[in-house]
């Protein structure tokens, strides 16, 4: 007999299944197919086109296969450095004479050089000579920048009645993204074509400096930002999933315009880039406008998938940061990546453990034992594009310790090893599935997203659909296989913060046992 949680839970759970199947009827795969369409440029780009004439207008998304995991050695930061320049304008937006500020960007670049040259000389390095680079450097900038029109493509595209205008660089992807009325269709293909083919490495080294101040903000000075630096770089030892996100500093504080030029012409070619629309555009008419702009962007061969593999982890592995902070607990297992056949099986343990005040971390850490404020499992993390991390976070609340959040979330991981989930748990996370995807088709942004990541990912926009399939298929048995595979102490990182106080600080830095 269910008990009167249980009993309001399932029906919680029957309720929200029949409403995610009504609204799957209105939105199933076949009706999306009979209003969307898919063309492939001879330049290699793929375009998507999905009508949806509620509303007058119309969302894009541009996906570009390729983010901080593609930074070359030596250059991490540099895919973030590129999302800021495609904000910069072209050679027709942003300045006031091309021809001559181009002239003024290659002294810039020219100036640089000889500043770096100077700077990393291992030994006879020049002070004085290296201040006056530094001064010849910052005179090119200030020549340079006389021919700028600062925001001009930021003010261009909102004074046409764009929103959400924004963007984002991931690990394994960078995002282009806003909304805009359906009579500014071809304005937005011309400004978005543009910026990925015609870019000007505009006040370059001046982004530079915003990155590495962001740097400092979200890492440097921010003591979760430094465990999950250190975590990550300790739970890998081979795979670009283990550098810094937004970059190691003296790899940032050294990229140069000439780089960031050589990684657009390898990233930033059509066999690379998917553009989706969605809104009140009829594919008839909007496909020949597209293509007139976005087959200007260069061809040419897709850039190699990476070849590293992350060897398999044989040896527990400790990360402790002292600092006069919060304390905060991380402990991370390797997993597949998302073309695994047991991808949606890892989905299915997060969303049990995870997903809202029902979940089992929360009721067990935060509602019942009270001794965290929050506590989640994440997957896949930091990317999903290769073989990623299952990662169990806890914050503590006062008077709590990390050796807390640690043996509480192992006992609930030795749950899924040793007894299987129940019907209702099962339920949920299914129906949840079926109601998060349908909660992302009604939004056209969100759709627009969905369909370029997932014909970058699978070849198809159709998966985001099937991808049900998979997740109907989910056991238990299956849960609990895939936790004794890999929550397995040889496959485990752990990190934590310890509170010290400040005294103490400056004696003991953080280390890595």
């Amino acid at each position: 007999m269910l008990s009167r949680e249980k009993f309001w839970f399932w029906n919680g759970a029957v309720a929200l299944l029949a409403l995610a199947v009504a609204g799957a009827q209105a939105q199933d795969l076949k009706s999306f197919e009979q209003r969307t369409t898919t063309k492939v440029l001879p330049n290699g780009l793929t375009l998507i086109v999905c009508e949806r004439p509620e509303a007058p207008v119309f969302s894009y998304s541009t996906f570009i296969d390729a983010g901080d995991v593609n930074d070359p050695s030596g250059q991490s930061g540099l895919a973030h450095m590129f999302e800021h320049l495609a904000f910069k304008g072209t050679s027709e937006i942003g300045t006031t004479d091309y021809a001559a500020e181009k002239d003024a960007l290659a002294k810039v670049e020219a100036a640089n050089n000889a500043y770096e040259a100077e700077y990393l000389k291992a030994v006879g390095r020049d002070p004085q000579k290296l201040a006056e680079l530094q001064k010849a450097v910052k005179a090119a900038e200030a020549e340079a920048h006389k021919f700028v029109v600062p925001n001009q493509f930021t003010e261009v595209a909102e004074r046409n009645g764009a929103a959400g205008l924004n963007a984002f660089t991931a690990l394994d992807e960078t995002v282009y993204f806003w909304s805009m009325p359906e009579n500014r269709l071809e304005l937005w293909a011309w400004l978005e074509s543009g910026r990925l083919a015609d870019v000007v490495p505009r006040e370059f080294y001046k982004e530079r400096d915003v990155v590495m101040e962001e740097r400092r903000m979200r890492t440097d000075s921010n003591p979760e930002g430094r465990l999950f630096e250190q975590f990550l770089a300790t739970a890998y030892v081979a795979h670009n999933y283990g550098r810094s996100n937004i970059g190691w500093p003296s790899e940032v504080g050294q990229i140069t315009a000439t780089e960031a030029m050589a990684f657009h012409k390898k990233y930033y070619i059509g066999s690379n880039i998917v553009v989706a629309v969605v809104g009140d555009v009829k594919a008839a008419e909007a496909m020949p406008v597209l293509e007139k702009y976005f087959s200007k962007i260069p061809a040419g061969p897709k850039p190699e998938e990476m070849t590293t593999v992350e060897p398999r982890q044989f040896a527990e592995k400790t990360v402790i940061v002292r600092d006069p902070s919060q304390p905060v607990y991380v402990e991370g297992y390797h997993r597949p990546d998302f073309r695994a056949p047991d991808a949606a099986v890892y989905d299915a343990i997060s969303d049990i453990l995870s997903n809202g005040r029902v979940s089992r971390l929360y009721r067990s850490m935060v509602r019942d034992q009270q001794i965290a404020a929050e506590a989640e499992g994440v997957s896949p993390y930091p990317g999903d594009k290769y073989p990623g991390l299952f990662v169990f976070y806890a914050a503590p609340l006062p008077g709590h310790t990390p050796a807390e959040m640690r043996d509480s979330i192992h006992k609930e991981i030795e749950k899924l090893k040793t007894a299987d989930v129940t019907d209702e748990e099962l339920a949920m996370f299914k129906t949840r599935t079926r109601a998060n995807l349908l909660h992302g088709l009604a939004d056209n942004q969100g759709l627009a997203n969905d369909l370029a990541e997932y014909q970058t990912r699978y070849g198809d926009w159709r998966e985001l659909f099937r991808q049900l399939d998979r997740v109907d298929k989910v056991t238990k048995a299956d849960i609990r296989r895939v936790a004794n595979q890999v929550f397995q102490a040889s496959n485990r990182t752990s990190a934590w913060i310890e509170t010290e106080a400040p005294a103490a600080t400056a004696k003991k830095d953080g280390g890595v046992q």
